[in-house]
Formats: structure tokens, C-alpha cells, sequence
């Protein structure tokens, strides 16, 4: 039986497991980033899972999910955030190649998080979609006739940059945004208040937690709206961190996604939540990998 070693690097845990040819997970498995000691020992790490397995037994191919922007063609990381220091023009294809002589795909993680939930998740059976994470920022994917559009530079869909209402998208719309303004509103540290506590006391009908969570709700509709008009794509898929409040959120957001887009395009729109949650990357690098390879 063909088996892939999957690899999803996220700033904070590397998810790692086994995947067999059908797309059913053999083994899964996690382990800290530790970002803040760079890109090689990041890289070190992603080599040393592919050892263990490959100790164990021969695998097809490894696939990899990652954070940054990726040049899919090289498989290198060709701009990435201060998150992980000089992570960017990290070489993992040829790394993984020249070190097992097995072949390697390698996709930006927002991408393959898009390609899983074409394949196997709220997209499937749509020939176009929009897949948005929304956590710490705020990432995209554009999947057409189940392809990712990369654009030119390898950037499309980077709309945490979008500029809007005077500032980007991501630093007025993102769930690390929210936390910022309840505890600024209340007068707490950051490290007393998080996105689980916000959405408690708003629960409990605490007026600022639910003013914020609006504020939120609203960026989103506008800015998932802009992305409409231009692309209208039949599917809007959400992900991230706002995942575990989806039945909170979920008719917040859409309400103001219809405020901002026109009938006509509101009702062929669709929005869902992300169905696949932490294997999302992994799958999704598989997925990549077997469209390099058919």
C-alpha cells in the first residue's frame, strides 16, 4: 500500500502523520515549532519526522503545509514573518529530495487548508471558493476547478494585507484584534483576556465583549465582500480560531456579508465553517502533492 508522510509547520506546532493513497490518515502526530530558534532548526525538525517514518518503512512522497508565502515550483519559502527569523529562502523540496531521493511538494498552509475543504470538506463538489483562516491575521485561498490561483508572485489572495477603512484587513478584522479591543475597553492586560473569555462573557450578555464581537462580525462581512465583488466565487469557507464559536458567530457574519454585497450576489454566495480543523494542512499538502504527481 502507497503511503505520504505529511508535514503542516505552523508558528506554533508541526502536525506530522502517515496518509495512505485513498486520503485516510494512518498516524498523526504533533510537536512544538519553536519558531523562535529559525528557520534551519524549524527545517531540522520537518527532516527529522520524515526520518522517523521512513525509518519504519518506505513512504511515496512527502507532502508539506506550511506558513509564508511558497514558491510551489521550488518548494521554498519565499517571504515569511518575523514569527519564524529566517525562515524565508528556506529550501525544503530540495532538502527533503537531496536527503531521501523521494519526491516533495510543498504549499502555503491557508492554500492546502483551501484544497481540503475542496476535496473533503464544506467546498466539495463547488468548482470555486474563497477559504479564509482567521486567528492571529487573517489568510486566504482562491481554489478555482480545485486549483489554487497563486498569482504572479506566488501571493494571491494575501488579503490580511487589503487595505481598509484606513487600516488592513487583518489588523482590524482578525481574532487577535478582538482580544486587543476588550482589553483595552475594560482596562485589562492582554494576558488576562482571551478569544474563549470574550466570547463567555458575551454570552452573558456583557455589553463590551458583544460590541466587539459586532465590530468583528462587520470587518469580516465588508472585507469577505470586496473579495466577492471580484472574484465571486460560489463558496466562502471560514477557518481558524473563530472555528470553535461558529454557531455564535456564524448569522453575525452572514448578516453582514448580505449588508455589504448586493442581492444578486448574496444569493448565489454561500458561507460555511471549515470542517477539517487541525489535519486540514496536512491533508491539503497531500492533495497538492497528488496533483504534481498524477
Amino acid at each position: 500500500m502507497k503511503q505520504y508522510i505529511c508535514i503542516d509547520i505552523g508558528g506554533t506546532s508541526i502536525k506530522y502523520g502517515l496518509i495512505s493513497r485513498e486520503g485516510e490518515f494512518l498516524d498523526t502526530g504533533e510537536r512544538p515549532t519553536e519558531a523562535f530558534m529559525g528557520g534551519p532548526a524549524v527545517l531540522g525538525k520537518a527532516v527529522e519526522i520524515a526520518q522517523n517514518y521512513l525509518s519504519k518503512g518506505n513512504a511515496a512522497g512527502i507532502c508539506v503545509s506550511t506558513a509564508g508565502m511558497v514558491d510551489c515550483e521550488k518548494g521554498e519559502i519565499i517571504h515569511a514573518a518575523p514569527l519564524i527569523p529566517g525562515y524565508t529562502g528556506t529550501q525544503i523540496k530540495k532538502t527533503m529530495e537531496e536527503t531521501f531521493y523521494i519526491p516533495c511538494e510543498v504549499e502555503n498552509d491557508v492554500n492546502c487548508a483551501g484544497l481540503a475543504e475542496t476535496f473533503a470538506g464544506a467546498a466539495r463538489g463547488t468548482s470555486s471558493s474563497l477559504c479564509l483562516t482567521i486567528g492571529t491575521g487573517i489568510g486566504g485561498a482562491i481554489i478555482l476547478n480545485g486549483q489554487v490561483l497563486h498569482g504572479i508572485s506566488n501571493s494571491a489572495c494575501e488579503v490580511g494585507y487589503m487595505s481598509m477603512d484606513g487600516s488592513t484587513f487583518q489588523e482590524l478584522g482578525a481574532s487577535s484584534i478582538l482580544v486587543k479591543k476588550v482589553a483595552a475597553r475594560k482596562g485589562l492586560s492582554l494576558e488576562e483576556v482571551n478569544g474563549k473569555r470574550v466570547f463567555d462573557m458575551a454570552k452573558q450578555g456583557d455589553p463590551d465583549c458583544i460590541q466587539a464581537i459586532d465590530e468583528m462580525a462587520d470587518v469580516l462581512g465588508k472585507g469577505i465582500a470586496n473579495i466577492c465583488y471580484v472574484i465571486n466565487p460560489e463558496m466562502v469557507v471560514l477557518g481558524g480560531g473563530i472555528m470553535a464559536q461558529r454557531e455564535y458567530l456564524y448569522d453575525r457574519i452572514k448578516e453582514a456579508l448580505h449588508r455589504y454585497l448586493i442581492p444578486a450576489v448574496a444569493s448565489k454566495t454561500k458561507l460555511a465553517f471549515a470542517e477539517n480543523q487541525n489535519q486540514a494542512g496536512m491533508l491539503g499538502a497531500f492533495y497538492h502533492f497528488c496533483a504534481k504527481h498524477k
